[in-house]
């Protein structure tokens, strides 16, 4: 089973996190950000992952905090479950388009960790989410899980990237966790 169980307390937040990799897209989320909600319920559906995601945290100060946090027990539960990697393809991409929007990912599971987001955003929020905190969660997502992630995104209407977006990350992740066989795909032998 490649799954992970994966909590996190802290003076800001507390976040109890189940992730199944070979699951079938079904997910219960509570963040408390309606909007993060949605993005990572459409992550769980198109990447047929099931998750389950608890998270309180001091959103009366803004969602910062609650966002990090969760992308870093995200990362660790992506990294947890894929063990030794053992099998995997490693690679993954998608090209998702929602109406005008078009978003591109690649991502590498090969250990190393590394962002390359080219993405624009008009409005300051969508619902009650910071789009600034976009880049963050993947940010923070890439440390813990130790991927490379590159992403572009354009369009002019916010929700529709951002979703996009995170429905483009679903399928490129679900290419890059198939089992392909058996092995470690890295001439050094580990990643």
């Amino acid at each position: 089973m490649r799954n992970a169980k994966i909590a996190r307390k802290t003076k800001e937040t507390d976040i109890q996190m189940e992730l199944d990799l070979d699951g079938n897209g079904s997910s219960n989320i509570d963040t408390g950000i309606g909007f993060f909600d949605h993005m990572l319920t459409a992550f769980a559906r198109h990447g047929n992952f099931d998750l389950t995601i608890e998270a309180t945290g001091d959103l009366i100060v803004d969602e910062h905090h609650l966002i990090e946090d969760t992308a870093i027990v995200l990362g660790q539960a992506i990294s947890e479950a894929l063990g030794d990697k053992n099998g995997i393809a490693r690679f993954g991409d998608a090209r998702i388009p929602m109406d005008e929007a078009l978003a591109d990912v690649v991502l590498d599971l090969g250990g190393r960790t590394y962002l390359v987001m080219n993405a624009q955003f008009e409005s300051p929020r969508v619902g009650e989410m910071n789009t600034q905190l976009v880049r963050h969660f993947f940010e923070s997502l890439t440390d813990n899980s130790k991927m490379n992630l590159h992403i572009t995104v354009t369009g002019y209407n916010d929700h529709h990237k951002i979703e996009a977006l995170f429905k483009a990350f679903a399928y490129a992740l679900r290419r890059a966790v198939k089992i392909e066989g058996e092995g470690i795909k890295s001439t050094k032998g580990v990643l």
